[in-house]
């Protein structure tokens, strides 16, 4: 008998058979479950879908660069402006053109926050509706320095 026995003399011994009645129990479950699903995964609905041809795509529109340095000086495209009131001038004749362009916003790490604010806006007063923020991008993550230690 594999499986041994009640008397106490006898020692019981591994039993070296794999008992492989659970693992075919599994694959015809398996097999049953696929075969009612397969069916479904094939069945498609269709549907006629319009024709349409996709408009043009418009230019794409210019850039505008607008930079702060550390010294609160705003820069038009690396050309430096006298005060708030030549960029708002400028934002008004940008905003009025078509396509509108992209402002483009950078700023030194060491500008006042008030300044940026100021310039954000005077493009929101012009009507500026695309302003982008440009940022340099870090070398390693400041999580990097945590994990080392």
């Amino acid at each position: 008998m594999p499986f041994g026995g009640f008397d106490p003399g006898n020692q019981p011994q591994p039993m070296a058979e794999i008992n492989t009645t659970p693992l075919v129990d599994v694959m015809l479950v398996l097999l049953v479950v696929f075969i009612i699903t397969a069916p479904l995964l094939t069945h498609a609905l269709r549907v006629d879908l319009p024709d349409v041809q996709a408009p043009v795509t418009a230019e794409k529109p210019e850039t505008v660069r607008v930079s702060i340095d550390a010294a609160g000086v705003v820069h038009w495209n690396d050309e430096a402006l006298d005060g708030i009131a030549a960029l708002d001038a400028r934002l008004a004749k940008a905003a009025a053109s078509q396509p509108q362009p992209e402002l483009h916003l950078r700023a030194e790490r060491s500008t006042r926050y008030e300044r940026i604010a100021e310039v954000m806006s005077s493009a929101q007063r012009a009507g500026i509706e695309r302003i982008g923020f440009v940022t340099d991008p870090r070398t390693s993550s400041p999580h990097a320095d945590r994990s080392s230690r």
